[in-house]
Parts: structure tokens; C-alpha cells; sequence
């Protein structure tokens, strides 16, 4: 049996500070023909052996803060989704995505604050 394979690459453009200023990505077992640019980014491993998460987040100087908050958000309700595969518990998985849309709401809440300042 033959084992197969995917690629996912990686890019980030960096300025004369080292802060992002381009995130391309592509994927071997994507339909899409060109790389995909991102604003931002969260990749997470887990560490078996030291039973510890390696992350890297980055995002580009021209992410805005709203566009950070439902990064946040959508980020943290298909953590949910994906807890919810993993490991068939409802009561945690509604935990997790009752905090994503509180935390979502209290950032609206607060824009329209700061825009009415």
C-alpha cells in the first residue's frame, strides 16, 4: 500500500522590522491553481511527548481589529466543531460556543461604543 501525501506551504513576506506585511498559502490537494493570500494566521501542534501545543499567530499590519475579532470567533466555533468530532461532548462543545458568541457580542458592544465616543 502506498502512502500518500499532502503539502501545505507556507509564506510569509516580512518588512525591514520583521512584522508581516503578506501571508500566502497553498495546498497540494487544493483546487486552486495560485497561492491564497491571508491576513492572518493560527497553526497549532500538539506534542505527544511533552504534552504541550506549539503555535504560531501571525497577521499582517493591515488586519484590522474588527476582522481580528471574527477571526477570533469563527476560529474558536470550529474548535468547537472540531472538539465536538473528536470527542462527542455536547455539553462542552455549547460551553465553547456560547463563549465565542458572548465574546463576539461584548466586542460589538464595545465598537459601537468607541464609535459613538
Amino acid at each position: 500500500m502506498s502512502k500518500m501525501e499532502s503539502v501545505i506551504n507556507i509564506n510569509v513576506s516580512l518588512d525591514g522590522n520583521r512584522m508581516p506585511e503578506k501571508i500566502t498559502w497553498s495546498a497540494s490537494d487544493s483546487t486552486a491553481d495560485e497561492k491564497r493570500e491571508a491576513k492572518a494566521m493560527l497553526l497549532g501542534f500538539w506534542d505527544g511527548g511533552d504534552k504541550t501545543a506549539l503555535r504560531i499567530d501571525l497577521w499582517t499590519k493591515d488586519m484590522m481589529i474588527d476582522e481580528m475579532a471574527d477571526f477570533f470567533y469563527q476560529t474558536m466555533m470550529s474548535m468547537a466543531d472540531s472538539y465536538n468530532r473528536a470527542t462527542r461532548q455536547p455539553e462542552l462543545v455549547e460551553d465553547m460556543k456560547r463563549f465565542a458568541q458572548e465574546f463576539h457580542t461584548r466586542f460589538q458592544e464595545t465598537q459601537l461604543k468607541s464609535n459613538k465616543a
